[in-house]
């Protein structure tokens, strides 16, 4: 009759506890990575989208000229038909 009246140890619920603690972490975990592929995603989408409307990378007229600044070095490329 002690057990009635609250002589009696509480139930040992650690290793639920514990559980229950993982499943937190897990989630948690879960959630971050979850959320940082969708703003690496909006990232590449937005600097796609930018490249787009402003041109993007173009290609060169002439392998010679790396630097649009300098111009040409090259003598063959200075060459003329006259």
């Amino acid at each position: 009759m002690g057990g009635l009246i609250g002589g009696s140890a509480k139930p040992d619920t650690s290793a639920a506890e514990e559980s229950l603690r993982m499943q937190r972490e897990q989630t948690a975990k879960a959630t971050k990575q979850a959320q940082d592929e969708k703003r690496e995603m909006a990232e590449g989408m937005a600097a796609k989208k930018k490249a787009l409307a402003r041109g993007g990378s173009r290609m060169l007229l002439a392998e010679g000229r790396l630097t649009p600044e300098t111009g040409i070095d090259d003598d063959e490329y200075k060459k003329t038909l006259g």
